[in-house]
């Protein structure tokens, strides 16, 4: 796995966190990315997640939520206790987490944010998110991931 590494897989192999890194060749602009990303895996789309980067009430907040839907951004403010959430800035969420815009992981990000997970993550045996650069991804179990990033599960997800 030399050239591989990334500050997600550095953190997981620090742990010694039972994991996989599986690469993939999708544009990241390409319409339907997280479901073409899916296919390239060969894996159900509901069992890999994106990693999105929120403001709610004006702190930033990482929302892990399958491919398959959009995030709920009403249910996410509501299950951290917050009031209004927005999308932040992508020059933001790339700074502040040390990844670009298609690599985003929820692992080993330059500041720790406060983190919710979907959680219909909770239904899988394993979940795949970004490694941390594009045309990257790891599968994990889901209690691996809440745990590391401290996460809230809740469902935020919306169809």
């Amino acid at each position: 796995m030399a050239g591989q590494g990334t500050p997600a897989t550095a953190l997981l192999a620090r742990r010694r966190i039972t994991h996989s890194t599986h690469p993939y060749d999708v544009s990241p602009d390409a319409p339907n990315y997280g479901a073409l990303v899916a296919a390239a895996l060969g894996v159900p789309p509901e069992r890999v997640f994106k990693s999105l980067v929120t403001e709610v009430d004006g702190g930033l907040t990482v929302a892990v939520v399958p491919v398959t839907g959009e995030l709920d951004l009403k249910a996410l403010a509501a299950a951290i206790g917050g009031k209004r959430a927005t999308m932040a800035d992508r020059t933001v969420a790339e700074r502040v987490t040390g990844y670009v815009r298609g690599g985003i992981s929820p692992l080993g990000q330059r500041k720790r944010l406060p983190t919710v997970v979907d959680a219909s993550a909770l239904d899988h045996p394993t979940v795949y998110v970004s490694a941390g650069r594009r045309g990257l991804q790891l599968q994990l179990a889901p209690a691996d991931l809440v745990a590391l990033t401290d996460a809230v599960t809740a469902p935020i997800a919306a169809d």
